[in-house]
């Protein structure tokens, strides 16, 4: 119905903004990680929505592109998530993140997000896995490769290390990636001291 809405930053709140177009606010529910994106009150913003009508309530879900958009579409649609667990999820991981996480088989991520079960995040991952590719994914090359070759194949030995350190660790195959390609001049350094600095991203 609404598309998206396109106007000023007037409040934000961990799970609600509220956006001024031509003098109208609207609120529209958002995920902790669209909310850490938010430009500043008093900027400008363009939400990329999805409006659930109900017949109590008539409420926008917001996302600052439109691939967050999809993705949240598509985690509706799985039984037993709704806009709310949607939104959860991707508040503890972003859009990215997700997909690599359904692409990987990675249910412990998923299922950190609040009163989502590991039954649930095995539920995401069954019913989305033939619905992301790795063309959906907006990750990075070294991250993308890992999803396709399934095993860090062609990726740099101490990066591949301190991932499977981190997995062996109990962390998520997602995040563990995530941290250790996020790491600066890892070309320099052994995977002991990729490891760690991993590690302190984690913290």
């Amino acid at each position: 119905m609404i598309a998206y809405v396109n106007g000023i930053v007037e409040d934000i709140t961990e799970e609600n903004a509220v956006v001024d177009v031509n003098g109208i606010g609207y609120n529209v529910k958002i995920s902790g990680d669209t909310a850490a994106r938010l430009p500043g009150i008093g900027e400008p913003v363009k939400l990329y929505t999805y409006t659930c009508v109900r017949e109590d309530a008539f409420q926008l879900y917001g996302f600052l592109s439109r691939g967050d958009l999809e993705i949240f579409k598509k985690l509706i649609t799985v039984n037993g998530i709704g806009p709310k667990g949607g939104l959860a999820i991707l508040s503890v991981m972003d859009a990215d993140d997700l997909r690599y996480a359904i692409m990987s088989g990675d249910a412990k991520a998923i299922s950190k997000a609040p009163g989502i079960g590991a039954k649930t995040a095995q539920r995401v991952i069954l019913d989305l896995k033939d619905k992301i590719s790795i063309d959906d994914a907006l990750i990075s090359r070294e991250i993308a490769a890992t999803a396709a070759n399934a095993g860090l194949q062609g990726d740099t030995p101490q990066k591949r290390e301190a991932i499977e350190a981190l997995v062996s660790l109990g962390y998520g195959q997602a995040e563990s990636a995530k941290a250790v390609n996020a790491i600066e001049g890892i070309e320099d350094m052994d995977s002991g001291a990729v490891l760690k600095a991993a590690l302190k991203r984690m913290w």
